[in-house]
């Protein structure tokens, strides 16, 4: 479907901003509304996620490195717990109800968290409670925000509007470890707390002028939710579906499988990285305020070259260079950071390709990975990607942690595991391929059809 015209688009009754945003994304005039209570809503849930990320990293290292093995596994037990439970509420609670809910559940838990770090009880178990939590629950924030805009917006204005909001998550993704950075070491961790908890308040106030602004456009004239949305708003649908659904899908079919695997290759690396990320930060500094400023400037990083490369090289990339090569990209880059950090251990090294590697993965290859399920059935992209991108992750991250444990133990050192990651990053590339070849023949046979 075509994107719809804007004839107002230089009538001068129109806010010049909302003039240039309907130019530069194609959305009609009934539509902006919409598309900014979505911009700020990704905005502030991602503000408020990548404010205590550097937090979480920090607070994994307060027990000692060499137990993240043990929190990872924890975390993996939390998602097996959790994922069942979120289920049952969703399909007894509508939406509007159960959306800011668990908002404010996660809210209430951050300014609880807040308390006792600046208490100080029981420093260390709280401090691995709050690495187990926080793990948990960023997976299931951005999960339910992706449902909202899904069930809120047609597929025409899916393809025309979310890249601007999405936008705002990495807007949002460079504003939190900023905020961190600069107010960690002055007013303490216990701040950052208190903050987040404001931006999940605003998330929820957002949510609720997306759905006013839905439900005013549905009546717009010339309005393609009128000819393509389904006959129900997000605030009258329960989500349903479940866990089990989904890894039947999953075991059924090859091309998901791939996925799965890909993942699982994903974590894997990013879980041995993290752990020696880990035994640098933690010999280098001692002071958790300290690290936790380390791992915002990080963040930071990461979040500023990601907005570069999202606005001028990843739709160019994607169109010319394909969802292989984009796939291929984070095993390539993968191993330029096992090969930089072998060679230096330092800290300098380690923000360096922690930076390009993360920065790579979130503006090019998750794009390229997300195109994948595309091609699937409507039941495989809401059940069985949901259990691959919650319970597999996890459990990936849990099943990676005690390999690396086990490695080290047995007096594996970094560059040894480097090495050893060789032979995996050339099945990784060989994976990318076949996704993308798998993509391209789904997507033929759709068309034949």
């Amino acid at each position: 479907m075509p994107p719809p015209s804007n004839p107002g688009s230089t009538d001068p009754a129109i806010p010049r901003l909302h003039q240039l945003l309907m130019r530069a994304t194609g959305a009609g005039r009934h539509e902006i509304a919409a598309m900014l209570w979505g911009f700020a809503y990704f905005f502030c849930l991602l503000s408020g996620y990548y404010l205590l990320r550097p937090l979480r990293d920090a607070m994994g290292l307060v027990g000692g490195a060499n137990r993240l093995q043990w929190l990872f596994t924890a975390t993996f037990v939390a998602m097996l717990l959790l994922v069942p439970v979120f289920g049952a509420i969703a399909a007894r609670w509508p939406p509007r109800r159960f959306v800011p809910v668990v908002y404010r559940f996660f809210a209430l838990n951050i300014l609880a968290f807040g308390v006792l770090f600046a208490t100080g009880v029981q420093e260390v178990a709280v401090s691995r409670v709050f690495f187990v939590w926080i793990s948990v629950f960023n997976l299931f924030v951005v999960s339910i925000f992706w449902s909202v805009l899904a069930d809120n917006f047609s597929n025409a204005q899916g393809r025309r509007l979310f890249g601007f909001i999405a936008a705002g998550g990495t807007a949002g993704a460079l504003a939190g470890p900023a905020i961190a950075a600069l107010l960690a070491v002055q007013f303490g961790v216990a701040v950052l707390t208190l903050i987040a908890a404001v931006l999940f308040e605003l998330a929820v106030q957002c949510f609720r002028g997306l759905l006013s602004a839905t439900a005013g456009w549905r009546s717009s004239p010339g309005s393609d939710v009128q000819r393509g949305a389904p006959d129900s708003t997000l605030a009258d649908v329960r989500l349903g579906g479940g866990m089990f659904g989904g890894v039947k899908l999953i075991l059924r079919d090859r091309y998901l499988l791939g996925i799965v695997l890909f993942l699982l290759l994903h974590t894997f690396a990013s879980t041995l990285l993290y752990f020696e990320q880990a035994r640098i930060v933690s010999a280098s500094l001692s002071d958790t305020a300290e690290r936790t400023r380390l791992f915002a400037v990080v963040d930071f990083s990461v979040s500023s070259l990601t907005i570069l490369l999202q606005l001028l090289i990843t739709g160019r990339f994607l169109k010319y260079a394909g969802v292989a090569t984009a796939l291929a990209l984070l095993p390539l880059a993968g191993m330029l950071a096992f090969a930089g950090i072998a060679m230096w251990p330092t800290l300098a090294m380690l923000v360096a390709v922690q930076t390009l590697r993360r920065s790579v993965d979130y503006a090019i290859v998750r794009p390229g990975r997300e195109v994948l399920f595309t091609v699937v059935s409507r039941e495989a992209k809401y059940k069985a990607k949901s259990v691959i991108e919650t319970v597999v992750y996890r459990g990936g991250d849990a099943v990676s942690g005690w390999i690396s444990a086990a490695l080290t133990g047995i007096g594996v050192g970094f560059t040894g595991i480097a090495l050893l990651f060789l032979p995996l990053t050339a099945l990784w590339v060989l994976l990318s391929k076949r996704l993308a070849a798998g993509m391209e023949m789904r997507k033929a046979q759709e068309t034949i059809e």
